[in-house]
């Protein structure tokens, strides 16, 4: 990898609607495609990409698509950075956000997995919130050179 793929960075922001969390994960697979990801490694970043994006919407603006979810991400060699964010409600109490299984949005159905969904799915997680300022959620994860696999 060159010295400037190892400083290669993105930001894209969009409104908070739900048919917005597909156009999200393909960004994040886009720019992450120059390292070559395993299908597994790009599935993991999407499905971390989703469900960062659908707690931004959900319940970061409750559902109000005047708000705005932030995604920036920068390649340093193999590893991926990503954070995803939002400037909506925030969390009251992070620790219990962060229990499996514990959600603020019962009557949607929501299955309380998100965080550790994404926890599982990275090396690095990593969520830092301020009620009424907002949620950011950062994350890495070093893509395995698809060769490496082979030799």
């Amino acid at each position: 990898m060159t010295s400037s793929e190892a400083r290669n960075f993105m930001s894209v922001q969009f409104a908070a609607l739900s048919e917005n969390e597909s156009f999200a994960r393909v960004v994040v697979a886009a720019f992450v495609s120059r390292l070559d990801p395993t299908m597994e490694e790009l599935n993991d970043l999407k499905t971390v990409v989703s469900e960062a994006v659908t707690n931004c919407i959900i319940h970061g603006y409750d559902s109000d698509s005047t708000g705005i979810v932030s995604i920036s991400a920068s390649l340093d060699n193999e590893t991926v950075h990503l954070t995803i964010e939002d400037k909506g409600r925030g969390i009251e109490d992070l620790e219990l956000a962060q229990q499996p299984l514990y959600t603020s949005k019962p009557e949607l159905e929501r299955s309380g997995m998100g965080f550790t969904i994404m926890e599982n799915f990275v090396d690095h997680f990593e969520v830092t919130s301020e009620p009424g300022r907002g949620t950011s959620i950062s994350m890495k994860k070093t893509i395995v050179s698809k060769k490496a696999l082979y030799n």
